[in-house]
């Protein structure tokens, strides 16, 4: 199974992070790394640490550290703290960004990832886990008595929401020719140093998402060799370390091409067939782009434009432009964004509400003739 940077980082992170950690939730992760991603278990812990902190902080166990939490509190644990803490939970409020000053509460969803954690550490530490004579750590789970509320959605309520946060119609096109004759305008001098420098990379970074689809980790862990300009084909690393392929449109590879005339010259960087596409200069190395600083461009330029979106965002706007296209080739999207499950991909054949508005208004023609 091939390794992304995305893996390499999050299992870093995730080493880090077992650190503070009791003994047994060291030992949940170890059993769990085959079967999911240093991603995913990062996430786990990083929610089973908000949990620990606020025992502490509820002196519901009387310990110093986290570490020091004994497996016994937990299963002891009463349901009425369980009840109490995702109170805490679905109460919290937080900033979108360090810029914005608009207060936001956490979603049901999120509420829901944290029941999840807690599911998945309890379960195991109740059934999976085996410590004396084939029993278990406990057998009380006190988080199967908290209920998962179901977030209910219809598809065109869910493809609504992803439509006023994409780019629609020929937006994309307009944003990219934005970006490269217009936007520098609005730029000071000391910013615009800064554009002419990354112009060429960073236009590459926007048109690649918009004419490709990939998500950010995939563009991240792009090397040289992974393209294809003849076949306007590139290589990327799925979900789950899987290879595939993607076409992408000529004119966005030929973005990259233009990139890759001035990238060993600004950069430094190498040439050879494993060097990685995207790249910075950081006190005279060359490193790698991280998800974070891809993230951070994509967020700077389409504010700018329109609205702050997510490379993510830039992915669905390619999905809507491509189920449009084709018609609604499931099979396509599926092939094309790396879904496995095609309810995902009808989404975007639902995002196009213009048509059912033009399909009202013919329709209501009727009346009048």
């Amino acid at each position: 199974m091939a390794i992304t940077k995305q893996h390499e980082y999050y299992q870093k992170r995730l080493e880090e992070l077992l650190k503070e950690m009791p003994f047994y939730v060291v030992q949940y992760v170890d059993d769990k790394l085959d079967i999911r991603s240093p991603l995913t278990l990062f996430n786990y812990v990083r929610d089973f640490k908000e949990f620990f902190e606020w025992l502490l902080s509820e002196q519901i166990v009387s310990c110093s550290t986290i570490k020091e939490i004994p497996v016994e509190a937990l299963g002891s644990l009463p349901l009425s703290d369980a009840q109490n803490y995702f109170k805490h939970i679905a109460r919290k409020k937080y900033k979108a960004s360090e810029k914005d000053d608009e207060i936001k509460q956490i979603s049901p969803k999120t509420v829901n990832r944290h029941k999840s954690s807690l599911r998945s550490l309890f379960n195991y530490l109740t059934i999976e886990a085996e410590i004396h004579a084939g029993e278990p750590y406990f057998h009380r789970n006190v988080m199967k008595k908290i209920p998962i509320k179901k977030v209910s959605e219809t598809f065109n309520e869910r493809a609504k929401k992803i439509t006023e946060k994409i780019f629609i119609d020929d937006h994309d096109v307009e944003f990219l020719d934005y970006i490269e004759q217009h936007y520098e305008a609005s730029l000071s001098p000391a910013e615009l140093r800064y554009y002419k420098r990354d112009k060429e990379r960073n236009f590459a970074i926007l048109s690649l998402f918009l004419g490709s689809g990939m998500r950010v980790n995939e563009l991240t862990s792009l090397r040289l060799k992974d393209l294809d300009v003849t076949s306007s084909e590139v290589s990327v690393i799925r979900k789950g370390g899987k290879k595939d392929t993607v076409s992408v449109t000529p004119s966005s590879l030929q973005d990259v091409v233009e990139y890759l005339q001035v990238r060993k010259e600004k950069y430094k960087a190498g040439d050879s067939e494993n060097e990685f596409v995207f790249v910075k200069l950081y006190r005279g190395k060359t490193e790698p782009l991280t998800n974070r600083a891809v993230e951070d461009i994509v967020y700077k330029y389409t504010k700018s434009f329109d609205k702050r979106m997510s490379p993510h965002k830039l992915r669905h706007t390619y999905a809507t432009n491509l189920a449009e296209q084709t018609g609604g080739d499931i099979p396509l999207i599926m092939n094309q964004l790396g879904h496995t499950q095609s309810d995902i991909s009808l989404l975007y054949i639902n995002t196009t509400r213009e048509k059912a508005k033009l399909a009202a208004e013919k329709l209501d023609k009727r009346r009048n003739k």
